[in-house]
């Protein structure tokens, strides 16, 4: 029979975390809203540019 693999999902993950854990203090902090806000007032501006000039 095979052999189970019950280790290997945490030496893959160990690497995930340990980038994930490294935050930068000098990184641009963004509010989630702020990046939703945006998505969805692009999405509105180019619904209506191209109703007003379709192609």
């Amino acid at each position: 029979m095979a052999k189970d693999k019950k280790g290997e999902g945490f030496h893959s993950a160990a690497g995930l975390i340990r980038y994930f854990d490294s935050e930068d203090d000098k990184a641009l902090k963004v509010n989630p809203w702020i990046v939703v806000a945006l998505c969805i007032s692009i999405s509105v501006i180019v619904i209506a540019l191209t109703a007003l000039y379709p192609t």
